[in-house]
């Protein structure tokens, strides 16, 4: 245990998340790629709450200059998080995901550096799925959040699930590079599925992070609310985590975000990433054209008897279809019979743990 990494991947072991720290060769790649020794040391002893930098200048036994300039070259390395509070500036640490890996490619830059790190990351996976093996979601912890224009009038829904409200409630506002489609790029040039890629957001002190250390750029309501547009247009699904406060969403597709990918390899994907709503055809408007079967992330949307049929076990209830029809011929309805969303993180843990 003289050894910080080993100490930090026991850090990250507890701290949970898709790819958590694991005692593999791949895992000391990755770490020493991205730590110092110094770094990696002070990131195995901070703590998940936020804190400033007095109490970790205690901790760690030095000045609180000395350990600032350790914190602060840490923050601008997406190494943690930080952002300042009434004057005082806290720390936090963050898991590998959601967090040290994807601040990692926010930037969008294309470096050598970029590209033995997307390597080394990917190989890290690789591995940790092969360790652990398929992953069952027994309780989501992401969700979609379908897009507001395709509700049907007079549907029942809560702030949470009207994307909008995150843009008129938080400030500031940033947007990022997608970090899933730029990995992928990173590894493969040619991995390139056309879709947009600055649209990931953040939103209060989430983006205050994004904006202070260069990982994106802060963007006005008018212009966020511009980013959800062409990014429903384009065919990209919403989701974050699954719970009522959010500090970042994600535009995702299916060929390269792993919260798509994850709970595609469900046998039932419909109930492991769902928004709680579930589309609903008027045939009489209806064209036949088939739009919507090719728009569908999921592939929840085949034609029968002239007109889109749904596999509710397969459909995310994203409004990515309803978005796509040209004579809107598809709205969203409430799904009935499915669980409350977390309130928080802590109430999501908490349920987490409750369906292992």
């Amino acid at each position: 245990m003289d050894n910080p990494y080993k100490r930090l991947c026991q850090t990250l072991a507890q701290r949970g998340g898709r790819y958590p720290g694991i005692d593999i060769p791949e895992f000391y790649d990755v770490v020493q790629e991205l730590f110092t020794p110094e770094e990696a040391a002070v990131a195995a002893i901070m703590p998940p709450k936020p804190t400033p930098v007095s109490a970790m200048a205690r901790e760690l036994g030095k000045d609180e200059k000395e350990a600032g300039s350790v914190l602060e070259g840490m923050a601008n390395k997406g190494l943690c998080s930080s952002f300042v509070r009434d004057g005082v500036r806290y720390y936090v640490a963050v898991p590998f995901v959601p967090g040290i890996f994807e601040f990692q490619f926010m930037r969008g830059t294309k470096t050598e550096k970029d590209r033995r790190l997307a390597r080394l990351i990917h190989h890290y996976k690789e591995a940790v799925d092969r360790t652990r093996g398929p992953q069952t979601i027994t309780f989501p912890a992401s969700r979609v959040i379908p897009v507001g224009e395709t509700i049907r009038s007079g549907s029942r829904a809560h702030t949470y699930s009207q994307v909008t409200s995150y843009l008129d409630r938080y400030e500031p506002i940033s947007v990022s590079t997608c970090f899933c489609r730029h990995e992928g790029k990173l590894l493969d040039e040619k991995s390139d599925c056309g879709m947009p890629d600055e649209v990931c957001m953040q939103f209060g002190t989430g983006a205050q992070f994004i904006i202070e250390r260069g990982l994106g750029r802060q963007v006005s309501k008018e212009e966020g609310k511009e980013i959800l547009r062409k990014s429903a247009e384009a065919g990209l699904v919403h989701a974050s985590l699954n719970t009522q406060e959010i500090d970042f969403l994600c535009n995702c597709c299916s060929c390269h975000c792993m919260i798509l990918k994850t709970a595609l390899r469900q046998p039932k994907p419909g109930r492991a990433f769902y928004s709680g709503f579930q589309p609903r055809v008027n045939p009489d408007l209806c064209t036949g054209c088939e739009a919507c079967t090719g728009r569908c992330p999921s592939k929840a949307c085949t034609m029968g008897d002239g007109i889109p049929k749904f596999d509710m076990d397969r459909c995310f209830g994203c409004g990515v279809c309803a978005v796509g029809c040209p004579v809107e011929a598809i709205v969203l309805e409430e799904k009935p019979g499915l669980p409350e969303v977390p309130r928080d993180r802590k109430a999501l843990r908490e349920a987490l743990e409750a369906r292992k």
